[in-house]
């Protein structure tokens, strides 16, 4: 069985998948850390993210490797362990960019689809359940209001022991969805059987419970 869950950013798509996947024994496959990765690449070597050409020059050089852990998966770009690296702001904004280029979506959906074939997986993303898996079994767009995506991100930033400012947190969430909803290849957006949960008003326990019981009904 295949779950795509789909949303913008800081809809807690990579927290409900994983506690999703987690309850029903599937695999979890966070697509966004792949895109993530690919832009820490562009960055660590210089580039301009959003340069095509600059970024479509080195995804013969990149490797993304995927390794599950008791302490949850882990992210390799290179063989180095990036998974901490690739939450960085600067690192989601990057990611953002490369995301448009086609190059990269193409080598990184091969990627997602053979490891859909392999196993009972939930994968999140933009582009999930309209393009990576457009037959998947169930699908599910998860969103929340930009203020309180930006709330939920700053709880996580402070947490860290970080710094954030809410309205730059919320400036950074809009410019990601017009960036992600307006790019040409493969755009953010609600697939037409696709499920909508506004998770706005809603407990992580309750939207879980939400995406269950509507894999119950599709098994």
């Amino acid at each position: 069985m295949r779950i795509a869950v789909d949303g913008p950013a800081g809809a807690g798509k990579s927290t409900i998948s994983k506690a999703v996947a987690e309850r029903l024994g599937y695999i979890y496959i966070d697509t966004g850390a792949m895109y993530r990765s690919v832009g820490l690449a562009a960055l660590d070597a210089g580039l301009e993210p959003r340069s095509e050409r600059d970024v479509s020059g080195i995804l013969d050089d990149i490797e993304i490797d995927i390794k599950n852990g008791d302490d949850g998966q882990s992210f390799y770009l290179n063989g180095e362990n990036v998974t901490e690296r690739i939450r960085e702001p600067k690192v989601s904004m990057a990611a953002s960019s490369v995301a448009v280029i086609p190059a990269v979506r193409l080598k990184l959906v091969e990627l997602q689809r053979r490891l859909a074939e392999k196993a009972d997986v939930v994968m999140d993303g933009r582009d999930i359940g309209t393009y990576v898996l457009p037959d998947a079994e169930l699908k599910i767009f998860l969103t929340a209001d930009a203020a309180e995506r930006a709330r939920r991100r700053c709880a996580e930033l402070i947490a860290k022991g970080e710094t954030a400012d809410p309205a730059v947190v919320e400036a950074e969430i809009k410019a990601r969805d017009k960036n992600d909803s307006e790019r040409e290849f493969a755009p953010l957006r609600k697939a037409d059987d696709a499920v909508l949960v506004d998770t706005t008003d809603m407990s992580i326990e309750q939207v879980i419970n939400t995406i269950l019981e509507l894999a119950d009904k599709r098994r």
